[in-house]
C-alpha cells in the first residue's frame, strides 16, 4: 500500500477529513464608494492606501494613526509611533510620488472625509501622532471634511458601546468598552447620515475566503492564509448598490491572535446590516520571531521597501480584494 494510502486509510479509518477542505474564494460584487479605516498598525496602513489609492476610495477613518510615509522605513521610528513627524516634509515627499505615479493624483485626496481618533489616555501612540496626521491631510484636504475626536479618555484599543475591556484598558482582543461607538461615528462621517444600526445578533453572515489568492505565499509577507468578509442582508446576490468599507485590525488583532474578535466586535457590522455594507477585513499575519512578531501590517518597510506606494505588496493585496467586491 503507498504512503498517500496508508494516509487516506487513517483518515478514514478515524473519522477526519483526508484533507482539509480550501478556504472559499471572496465573491465577486458591485458595490461602490469604497472607504477605509484602521487602528493602530491598521491606522497607518489605511493612511498609506488612502493615499496611494486615492482615487478609489471617499474617505476613511483613523483611530491612533499617523501622517503617511511617518516611519521613513525605519523600524524604530515606526516603534516611537512617529513622534514629532516633520509633517511639510511629508506633505512634499507625497506630491512628488504622485507626480512621479508611485501614488494617485494628489487632487484626488481633495473630496474625501476623514475622521481621527485619538484616545487621552493612550500611552502607545499619542495625541500629538494623530494631530500631525491632522495636519498632513489639510495639507490636501478641506478643513471642513477632517473631524478630530480627542476627549475620550480611551486607551490603545477599538472604542465601542458595550464590548470589550475597560475604557481605558490596554488588553487583547484591543477592543474598549467606551460607552462610545467609534465605527458608527466613522461611517457617519464618511458616508452620513445613516440609517440606524441593528440591534441584537448581526442579521448578515461572516465569511472566511482565501488570501493566498491575491498574495501568493501570504505567511511569508505578513498576511494570514484567510481573512473576512461581512455580508449583510441585499448585497448577497452581486451586491449592486451596495458600499463597501475596508477594516484594518492593528497588531495582535489578527486572526492568530484573536480569531474572528476584531471582524465580529468592532462595531461596523450592526451598521453593515442597515445600510448595505460591505466590510471587508484582511488579516495580517505574524513573522516570528522577527521582523513582524506582533502580526502588525507593514507600514515601515518589514517585508517590503515598496510598502508605501501602490507596488507594494500588502497594498496591491487589498487592492485587490477591494476590487473583486466593487466589480
Amino acid at each position: 500500500m503507498t504512503n498517500a494510502v496508508h494516509v487516506f486509510a487513517l483518515a478514514a479509518l478515524l473519522g477526519a477529513p483526508a484533507l482539509a477542505a480550501a478556504a472559499a474564494p471572496l465573491p465577486a460584487m458591485k458595490a461602490q464608494q469604497a472607504s477605509i479605516s484602521g487602528l493602530s498598525s491598521g491606522a497607518f496602513m489605511a493612511v498609506q492606501y488612502q493615499v496611494a489609492y486615492s482615487a478609489s476610495v471617499i474617505g476613511a477613518g483613523v483611530i491612533a494613526g499617523g501622517p503617511y510615509y511617518c516611519a521613513g522605513g525605519d523600524m524604530m521610528t515606526a516603534i516611537g509611533s512617529c513622534k514629532g513627524s516633520d509633517v511639510a516634509s511629508l506633505a512634499e515627499i507625497t506630491r512628488k510620488r504622485a507626480q512621479a505615479g508611485q501614488v494617485d493624483p494628489v487632487a484626488r485626496l481633495s473630496t474625501h472625509r476623514v475622521w481621527l481618533f485619538s484616545g487621552s489616555a493612550d500611552k502607545l501612540v499619542p495625541t500629538a501622532t494623530v494631530a500631525d496626521l491632522e495636519r498632513y491631510y489639510k495639507a490636501f484636504i478641506p478643513a471642513a471634511q477632517v473631524q478630530f475626536k480627542q476627549d475620550l479618555p480611551a486607551g490603545h484599543g477599538m472604542p465601542t458601546l458595550s464590548y470589550g475591556a475597560k475604557c481605558d484598558a490596554l488588553a487583547a482582543p484591543f477592543i474598549n468598552n467606551c460607552g462610545y461607538d467609534a465605527a458608527g461615528q466613522l461611517l457617519n462621517w464618511i458616508y452620513g447620515p445613516l440609517a440606524a444600526p441593528s440591534t441584537g445578533a448581526q442579521a448578515g453572515k461572516l465569511l472566511e475566503f482565501d488570501q493566498a489568492e491575491f498574495l501568493p505565499d501570504p505567511g511569508k509577507h505578513g498576511m494570514a492564509a484567510t481573512g473576512y468578509v461581512y455580508v449583510p442582508p441585499g448585497c448577497e446576490n452581486g451586491g449592486a448598490g451596495c458600499k463597501v468599507h475596508i477594516a484594518l485590525h492593528g497588531c495582535a488583532q489578527d486572526i492568530g491572535n484573536v480569531q474572528d474578535a476584531f471582524a465580529r466586535n468592532a462595531g461596523y457590522n450592526n451598521w453593515a446590516d442597515t445600510n448595505r455594507i460591505v466590510v471587508l477585513y484582511p488579516q495580517a499575519a505574524a513573522i516570528t520571531p522577527m521582523p513582524n512578531p506582533k502580526a502588525c501590517w507593514d507600514w515601515w518597510g518589514y517585508d517590503d521597501a515598496d510598502y508605501s506606494i501602490k507596488k507594494g505588496r500588502q497594498l496591491r493585496a487589498i487592492k485587490a480584494m477591494t476590487d473583486r467586491l466593487s466589480g
